[in-house]
Order: C-alpha cells, then structure tokens, then sequence
C-alpha cells in the first residue's frame, strides 16, 4: 500500500489533499519538525533521497518531489478527472498550471526567500548595500514575473472555476502551496477577487476539509520551508 511520509508545515499537504480527493487506499505517517532547528528529523531525511518532503514509498519504492508523486499517484488513477485526458478541451490549461506551480511560482517565491535570507542574516556593515541591490533584483525581475503570473491568474479564474478548468484538478491542488503562501504575506487582499473566489470554492471541498482534519492542525502554514 502506498504511504505517505507526511511532514508538518510542509508541501506534503498536497499529496493528502490528492489522495483524499481520489479516494484512494493509503496510509499517513506524520512527522514532526526538530523543535529547535524546524527542519525535517533525522529518520524523515534517511528516507527521502532528497531529504525534503513530500516523500511517499510502495514496497521498495521511494519516491520524491511533489509533481512526480502526484504523477504516479495519477497513474494508478486513470478513470480519474483530476488530469483532463489528452484531447480534453482543459487539457492545455491543465498542464500549464500545474507546472507552472513548480516551474515559474515557487521557483520565484524561492528566490524571494533566497534574498531575504541574505538582507537579515548579513552583518550590518553591508546589508544596506545588499537591501539597495536585491530591491532592484525584486522590483526588476521577482516582482515583475510574480504580479504577471497572478494577472494571469485572476484572468484566467474569470473565465473558469478552477485552474484545470471548469473542475477541480491536480493543478488546483499543487497550487495550494504556493497560494497560501502568497495569501500569507497579503498578495491577495486588494484586486483578485476571482483568486479569492477559488479559495473560497477549494476550502468548501470535502476532500480539502478531510485533508486539513487528517493534517490535524488547527492552521496550515504554507510557509515555504
């Protein structure tokens, strides 16, 4: 049976979310983050090859990284409308989004965390000359490719319900992350009224409350970690 190695504040959240929305066979194993240094402990690292989560395992298997495990997750689940078959009129649409959760979102969420990690953790000599070039960097490159991935959201939520179209699919729940941790720092609170309607729509879902209540916290933080 498959098992997914389940880490608080994590990504891994969304493998629960796809696994309740499938309805699928599979068991939880929770883990706790080092109280002191919040990392993963060491008996999670020992078995992600990469140390990170999400992790899951079938037998000898071991699989990670988000996407590829919502693909072989996927795989078992060919009758399943959570990936618009190919000729599927969202298939397009589907496949954008869901990489472009990893591929563009988190990946500059990423280095918005990267320069921030540098601007408060450098010695104060130098961290206004850093705070002075990594705002240009923000302003000239992070910010600009963010703001036009969530115009683009907003349009694209105003002509469907969800991101992989009129139904909820595997991009909606790899989105989740990177969206709670946008909504966290306040990206939403003026101007995306459609992003805000999604949250809304995803939040009512059975399979998403099922996924909170098994996540057995009172508050998920999307932090990026």
């Amino acid at each position: 049976m498959l098992t997914l190695h389940h880490l608080e504040y994590s990504q891994s959240f969304r493998v629960l979310w796809l696994l309740e929305a499938l309805g699928a066979e599979y068991e939880l194993k929770s883990y706790d983050r080092d109280p002191k240094t919040r990392l993963a402990p060491a008996e999670y690292k020992a078995l992600s090859p990469l140390g990170t989560a999400p992790v899951v395992t079938d037998g000898d298997m071991v699989l990670a990284e988000s996407n590829a495990i919502m693909d072989f997750i996927l795989d078992a689940h060919p009758q399943s409308d959570l990936r618009p078959a190919a000729g599927h009129k969202d298939r397009a649409r589907h496949l954008f989004w869901f990489h472009a959760a990893q591929g563009t979102l988190m990946s500059m969420q990423g280095v918005a965390m990267v320069l921030t990690l540098l601007e408060t953790r450098t010695p104060w000599p130098i961290r206004g000359i850093l705070k002075a070039a990594f705002g240009q960097v923000r302003k000239l490159f992070v910010n600009a490719r963010l703001n036009a991935v969530y115009d683009l959201m907003e349009s694209d939520l105003g002509k469907q319900a969800f991101f992989g179209g009129d139904n909820l699919t595997a991009a909606d729940i790899t989105l989740v992350y990177p969206m709670y941790a946008a909504r966290d720092r306040g990206v939403f609170d003026t101007d995306y009224p459609n992003i805000s309607g999604w949250f809304v729509r995803i939040e009512a879902m059975p399979s998403y409350i099922a996924a909170r209540a098994k996540d057995n916290r009172e508050r998920i933080n999307f932090l990026i970690r």
